[in-house]
């Protein structure tokens, strides 16, 4: 992977300041990586991948602020055209894509099992699998043509590997990317390209905030109350951030885990130990 001040990481779903796949984008800008944002874009259509939102040019002030050349490019991973036009783009910018990080996913869409419609059901195993599965396809093939290995890293989530109620789709999409993760692995590592999924548990974003009500409710708690109870049943006794997750990414692309591809690592403080 050579000098990291040249290499360029691309993060899908990274356009909400408070969201993990900023915190991600952040701390590799922070080692000098160049920097492109992406997320849903406002007036999409079929000819273009729509302009860049606000959400997602503050979080490319953020960064160029640290000092790192960053830029902003909407897409809907759902959309084939969209990804190659992702690409593209990126290419046509910075001349690379050297570390891709799929984090695009909804896990909002919370129901008991027997009432989840099948568009729900479709709209999640689009975004979390589908998106990833495209991605990660543009990716290996610009990849593979420059010569110069890669990074394909999949947010998980501990739903990749535990059963929680009511996130019937949102779970099986998440097991699903520890497969496609795996598969991946096996056919890109003679290029040179890891490919690994990173599973951390609970983190109260944007997202996490809306299960936290939702499931505080449903268990009659408060949210405080329902917090605390999920932090003592993890043994670190403290909640997962996006910064523990940045960290596990930042090593993941690192020459440092040249040769760790096909795995999907926990960062939940001990409490998903398989």
């Amino acid at each position: 992977m050579g000098n990291i001040s040249n290499k360029v990481a691309l993060c899908t779903g990274a356009g909400s300041e408070k969201g993990i796949g900023a915190g991600i984008l952040m701390h590799l800008a922070k080692q000098g990586y160049r920097i492109v944002v992406s997320d849903l874009g406002e007036n999409s259509g079929p000819d273009s991948n729509g302009t860049a939102t606000q959400a997602m040019q503050n979080v490319v002030a953020r960064i160029t602020a640290l000092g790192s050349e960053c830029v902003a490019i909407p897409c809907d991973v759902r959309d084939d055209r969209q990804v190659t036009r992702l690409f593209d783009e990126t290419i046509d910018t910075f001349g690379q894509i050297d570390v891709l990080i799929n984090n695009a996913g909804i896990g909002y869409l919370m129901k008991a099992f027997v009432d989840v419609p099948v568009d729900e059901w479709r709209l999640v195993m689009d975004v979390n699998l589908t998106g990833t599965f495209l991605c990660s396809q543009e990716a290996a093939k610009r990849m593979i043509d420059a010569g110069n290995g890669g990074r394909i890293i999949n947010i998980a989530s501990q739903a990749a590997k535990t059963g929680f109620p009511h996130l019937a789709a949102y779970v099986a999409s998440k097991h699903g990317l520890v497969g496609l993760t795996r598969s991946n692995a096996c056919e890109l590592g003679e290029h040179g390209i890891t490919v690994n999924a990173v599973c951390p548990n609970h983190i109260t974003t944007e997202l996490g905030a809306r299960q936290n009500e939702y499931y505080a409710e449903l268990q009659g708690l408060t949210v405080p109350e329902y917090l605390a109870a999920m932090k003592n049943r993890i043994p670190m006794k403290r909640h997962c951030t996006a910064q523990d997750v940045a960290a596990m990414v930042a090593f993941l692309a690192s020459d440092d885990a040249s040769y760790i591809t096909g795995e999907a690592l926990n960062v939940s403080g001990g409490e998903e130990t398989h």
